[in-house]
């Protein structure tokens, strides 16, 4: 009875994960059993069943506690960052639905897809070893591989999802081979194990393995130089799909960089510190300039989205606990100014279909006066305007790089804002100046709700920021 006790005991870390793993297979019957009808149901199951998953984490005690002999860590970081992916999966399911109709692609299995990615997400986030970070890395790259070319019947969507396996395939590959090389030379696969070993001198393999590694984890924040497959994907996955891989996987990988860089290599850090401000550098000054020629708005959103996670990575380069905590803020607010983001470009619907072009949102403000403000909004705070929430995202990170003497690095920083900040004036300069064009379709109550929500964070975050800094600065000092 004892022994039944503590493997039950032992269990209770993973006990979220566990339960979306079993609620995704019993969807997978459900659907089975009901057919293509069944669509409508299964979204709301599965939304239901990521939104309890989202309760039993952030009821978690707030300790740090290890399953499985170490390959699953349950701590404040792995709440924090699980609490905005499930979040973005979440939003993503609301906001599908109208979408799928319209494009014929409403199979039930969409929503058991974002259910099964957002598992390995999970595991990925709580990984404590090589072998834990694989396998969520692979459960969660599966996943999106088959949504990304979800719209058959689209040449561009099919496009889009063999773009990404294959280049998916070349970073996993990547990876393991760093992974291989670090286990070679240390002789161990956990983080702890790893960074024990490491506490008395590295070695040149060791520091190809770290390269290869973060070579493959910068491919799935879409990093300079690993980006190439965004702008592409982004286009032509549907777009639902889209703001998903906007949303969760990039949080799920970002936070994944951050453990294994921080537990790991905590004793190297003036090595794995230079690859990550190059990175971070290569990113915001892509993601600024190339935004600018852009004319498909999910192009553009692709390029800003490359520059973000240049920004996110100021923060790491510092190697501090203000550095993380400026991560965790930054990722926060992205999450909730992308996902308002998506909910406009979705709302771009004319009885023609869904409009992808920037010149289509011609005189927005004149047919829909709101939807035109809260996009400016969010233009305004992805620019990192103050007092808007994207403002303090960015002072954060470049806070946190000049304390660790990173100045030229923070100075990058301020000039790419600076240079992104045009291709965000220039769609309020469309919306507000140009002369107006054929009014949209109305909004489903999901858009409306996201956006309007989103909208309201961005505008009001300044005013009372204590909840979120308050829990980045626990999940920052979880880590160290």
């Amino acid at each position: 009875m004892s022994s039944a006790t503590v493997t039950l005991a032992q269990f209770a870390p993973a006990l979220p994960e566990i339960l979306l793993a079993a609620g995704a297979l019993a969807l997978v019957l459900i659907g089975a059993f009901r057919g293509e009808k069944s669509f409508g149901l299964i979204n709301t199951l599965a939304f239901l069943l990521l939104a309890l998953v989202g309760v039993l984490i952030a009821t978690q005690d707030a300790v740090t506690v290890s399953a499985f002999n170490g390959a699953f860590i349950s701590d404040s970081f792995g709440r924090f960052m699980k609490i905005a992916v499930l979040i973005g999966s979440a939003v993503t399911l609301m906001i599908s639905g109208d979408y799928l109709k319209a494009t014929g692609s409403q199979q039930f299995e969409f929503p058991i897809l974002v259910a099964l990615s957002t598992l390995g997400m999970l595991l990925m986030i709580s990984a404590g070893d090589l072998i834990a970070l694989y396998l969520g890395l692979e459960l969660s790259s599966l996943a999106l591989y088959v949504v990304a070319s979800f719209n058959r019947d689209s040449v561009k969507s099919t496009e889009a999802g063999l773009k990404y396996f294959v280049l998916g395939a070349l970073s996993s590959g990547m990876l393991l081979y760093g992974a291989s090389l670090v286990y070679g030379m240390t002789g161990s696969v956990s983080f702890s194990g790893i960074a024990s070993v490491l506490k008395d001198g590295t070695s040149l393999g060791v520091i190809f393995g770290l390269v290869f590694i973060l070579a493959g984890l910068a491919f799935k924040i879409s990093a300079v130089p690993f980006h190439m497959w965004t702008p592409d994907v982004y286009e032509g996955a549907p777009t639902p799909v889209t703001a998903f891989f906007a949303a969760a996987p990039k949080i799920a990988a970002m936070a994944l960089l951050v453990r294994v860089v921080e537990q790991a290599f905590p004793h190297i850090t003036g090595q794995w510190q230079q690859i990550i401000v190059f990175i971070a550098i290569a990113s915001m000054g892509l993601g600024a300039f190339a935004a600018i020629g852009q004319q498909n708005i999910k192009r553009l959103l692709a390029y800003s989205s490359i520059g973000h996670v240049g920004f996110a990575l100021v923060g790491l380069s510092a190697g501090t606990a203000g550095g993380v905590e400026g991560v965790a803020i930054y990722m926060a607010i992205y999450l909730v100014t992308t996902l308002g983001t998506f909910g406009c470009v979705l709302a771009m619907r004319r009885e023609g279909g869904y409009v992808e072009d920037i010149d289509d949102l011609a005189g927005l403000s004149k047919t829909h006066p709101i939807m035109a403000f809260i996009l400016a909004m969010l233009m305004f705070s992805l620019a990192g305007i103050p007092p808007l929430a994207g403002f303090f995202a960015k002072w954060y990170v470049f806070v946190a790089a000049v304390e660790a003497k990173l100045y030229a690095l923070a100075v990058i920083g301020v000039v790419t804002s600076v240079v992104g900040a045009y291709y965000c004036l220039r769609i309020v300069k469309i919306m507000y100046f140009d002369e107006a064009k054929a009014p949209f379709l109305p909004m489903s109550a999901a858009i409306r709700l996201v956006v309007g929500v989103s909208g309201v964070f961005v505008l009001a975050f300044w005013l009372y920021p204590a909840p979120l800094v308050t829990r980045a600065v626990a999940a920052a000092q979880s880590l160290f």
